[in-house]
């Protein structure tokens, strides 16, 4: 699932962030099959360390000036406020927000998964849930019928969130742990 390209623009997408996650979202990307070119800018490594990937093409501020090589760009870093940040950066120059799900997740078509959304292989997302922008559904978690998660959370590996709950905006949800929908029931429910 990744935004309609249009005849107009490139199919090239830009990860900033290079580090561990920088790396699951560049093989869902490549599983994916429609991106032409992707690479990564990432302040903490260099092109030639070999402990990085070998296309890194400059720091994350340097996502300004390759505005126009790349027509999509995705923020691959764990920290929500970050993440928040630089996609709005990002949707400033003119960047499209596409959203990666694993062809081996599984997205139910009630469901709504907005800009920026990450999606691992083996997760679930059930009918009528919604999850906000820039959200990571890490590898095995399970985000049920008829919840909301906002923008900016990560719903690690082997978390649920159950029926008709309700996660806060920014909220990292363990891996292994439950958001009950009790912890529901004080929260106005938000469409995004």
């Amino acid at each position: 699932m990744i935004m309609i390209m249009d005849e107009k623009t490139n199919n090239n997408l830009l990860i900033l962030g290079a580090g561990q996650y920088g790396t699951v979202v560049k093989e869902i990307a490549q599983q994916l099959g429609c991106f032409e070119k992707t690479d990564f800018l990432d302040d903490n490594c260099m092109q030639e360390n070999s402990a990085y990937h070998e296309n890194v093409v400059g720091k994350i501020g340097n996502f300004k000036r390759l505005a126009g090589k790349y027509t999509y760009a995705i923020v691959a870093i764990g920290n929500s406020e970050l993440r928040r940040t630089l996609t709005g950066k990002l949707k400033e120059e003119g960047y499209k927000i596409p959203v990666l799900v694993s062809p081996k997740a599984y997205v139910s078509p009630s469901a709504k998964l907005c800009e920026g959304c990450i999606v691992e292989p083996f997760a679930g997302v059930n009918a009528n849930a919604v999850v906000g922008a820039g959200t990571i559904i890490s590898m095995g978690a399970i985000v049920n019928h008829n919840c909301t998660v906002m923008d900016y959370c990560h719903i690690d590996c082997g978390a649920i969130v159950e029926s008709g709950a309700f996660v806060e905006s920014g909220r990292k949800v363990e891996g292994g742990s439950v958001v009950k929908r009790e912890t529901a029931d004080n929260h106005n429910f938000l469409k995004i």
